[in-house]
Order: structure tokens, then C-alpha cells, then sequence
């Protein structure tokens, strides 16, 4: 989730064009609100529709959310780590359901940008670096986050993902009961009890062997998704150009619920397993 700190002048245009799209949309539906409702009004109705005086103080006014958004990367000259092509997918997926709820694992000088995004929705940033995380807290304490830690380390992966093949990986429970050593199991409780629209995976770091990975971050991801009573989640996974995210994604968030691929971003789409439907963990 943390970039290097260099200047990307390019990028931070074109995501403060993003911010833009998004502030239109927002007045936009604003103001059709507003002309739905003076539709309805008395033919010898007093009020003049469209003349400020009769419009309340927070009329087409920006989210203080955006606002901020807005200004932090304006004038910050660090900006997030993922290219504009990938921010795009996950906009994309955020102008069609916003508000929602959004659960991203990591917490960056990309959130901000996720939690306006995803304006009147809840996103919650879950992060390993407890220091890390009062940094962002004093800069952004709008933020919901969260401290957990990870057990596993990148060079366990050959051995979880034998482990995952087993019966007690596939079965469709609460992550938190799950017999799985893939299961996170001491995640915050909000993170299992609510029902997420989208999850992104970008973290734990996963730079090393001896670093964490994110083989548990992306099984358990999986998981959520296919617990929810009903409907369906779009999961992110980032940094699919190494190998751990790579062959998990592709393992355990399935190839044939993949809707796409851009750069190192990929964009999976899973159904719930438990609305009466009969489905194989992944597609056949």
C-alpha cells in the first residue's frame, strides 16, 4: 500500500480527474433529486425552483470527504502506488455501487482516495504496522482502520497452498470458525459480521521471504465472499506480478470468476455459495 516516494505528475492529474468525475456524479444526482421533487410541487406554488434562496445551505455543497480527498492530492507529491488504469477498475466498480462497504487490506496514501470514493459507504483499512497506522490516524482520523497481524511468511506458501486444497479450505463457513491454517481467524469483528460489496487486497508487504504474505489476506477474501448470505463480491487483488498473489489469486478467487486484468491489479467477481445455489468452490 505504501509507494516510494517519487513524483508522478501524470498520475496525480489524472486521479484528481477521477475526484472530478466523481464531485459531477455527486451534483448530478443532487440536482435530479432536487428536479424530481419541485416536479411534484403545486402548479401555483410560490418557490422559484432553481434561485438560491431556496435551496438549503448544503445544496450541491462537497462532501467534506471529497474535499479533503481533493486537496491532499493536490498538493501532496505522493500518490498511490497503483497506476491510473488500475485505480480506474476499482472506480469503475465504486461508481455503480457507492455507497457501500468496502474492506481493504492495507492501509496507504492510497486510502483516502478509497474512502471518498466510496462516499456514505463504510471503508474499513485494515493494517500489520501498528506505527504505521497511528501516522495515518493523526494526518486522516476520518479513517476507520484497524491493527491485526499475519502468522505466515512469504516462503510458507508452497506449503499453504497444499494446505488450502484440503476438505476443511473448501467448506463454506465463517472465516473465524474455519478449521483452515489459511483462515484468518483475529481479524476485527466488523470485519466478519458485515457483508462486503468489495475487498481489495494490498496487503500484508509480502517484499521478502521473511516478510508476511498475503496468502491468508487473499484465501480469506475468498471466503467472505462466498459466506455472504445472498448477492455477489468484487475482490482486488494488486501486485499480481509476484508469485504469491499470482498463483493464490488464481487458486483460491478462481480463474473462472476473473473479470479482469490490468497491469498488476486483478478484478475477481464471486457469488455467494450459500443462496441455494449448487456451486463447485470454483468454476467448472
Amino acid at each position: 500500500m505504501r509507494p516510494k516516494h517519487h513524483r508522478l505528475s501524470n498520475l496525480k492529474i489524472l486521479i484528481i480527474g477521477v475526484f472530478v468525475a466523481f464531485l459531477l456524479l455527486f451534483v448530478l444526482r443532487s440536482s435530479f433529486s432536487s428536479s424530481n421533487s419541485d416536479a411534484f410541487l403545486p402548479k401555483d406554488s410560490k418557490i422559484v425552483i432553481g434561485r438560491a434562496e431556496n435551496c438549503s445551505r448544503t445544496c450541491g455543497k462537497i462532501p467534506p470527504s471529497l474535499a479533503q480527498a481533493l486537496i491532499h492530492y493536490t498538493t501532496s507529491t505522493i500518490t498511490p502506488q497503483q497506476t491510473l488504469k488500475e485505480i480506474k477498475v476499482t472506480s469503475r466498480v465504486l461508481q455503480k455501487k457507492s455507497p457501500c462497504n468496502f474492506l481493504v487490506f492495507g492501509l496507504g496514501h492510497d486510502s483516502l482516495m478509497w474512502a471518498a470514493l466510496n462516499h456514505g459507504g463504510r471503508t474499513i483499512f485494515l493494517e500489520e504496522d501498528a506505527i504505521w497506522i497511528e501516522q495515518i490516524r493523526r494526518r486522516f482520523p476520518m479513517l476507520e482502520s484497524y491493527h491485526v497481524t499475519y502468522d505466515s511468511k512469504v516462503n510458507q506458501a508452497d506449503e499453504l497452498m497444499e494446505v488450502g486444497k484440503g476438505p476443511e479450505c473448501t467448506a463454506i463457513v465463517d472465516a473465524r470458525y474455519s478449521m483452515c491454517q489459511l483462515a484468518l481467524k483475529g481479524l476485527p469483528g466488523e470485519a466478519y459480521d458485515i457483508k462486503w460489496d468489495l475487498i481489495m487486497v494490498d496487503a500484508p508487504t509480502g517484499y521478502h521471504d521473511e516478510a508476511p504474505g498475503r496468502m491468508t489476506a487473499i484465501y480469506t477474501a475468498g471466503m467472505m465472499a462466498r459466506n455472504r448470505a445472498d448477492g455477489e463480491t468484487d475482490v482486488f487483488v494488486h501486485d499480481v506480478n509476484r508469485a504469491v498473489e499470482d498463483k493464490f489469486s488464481k487458486e483460491f478467487l478462481c480463474d473462472g470468476y476473473m473479470k479482469k486484468q490490468e497491469g498488476r491489479l486483478r478484478h475477481f467477481t464471486i457469488p455467494s455459495h450459500r443462496d441455494g445455489m449448487e456451486r463447485h468452490f470454483c468454476p467448472l
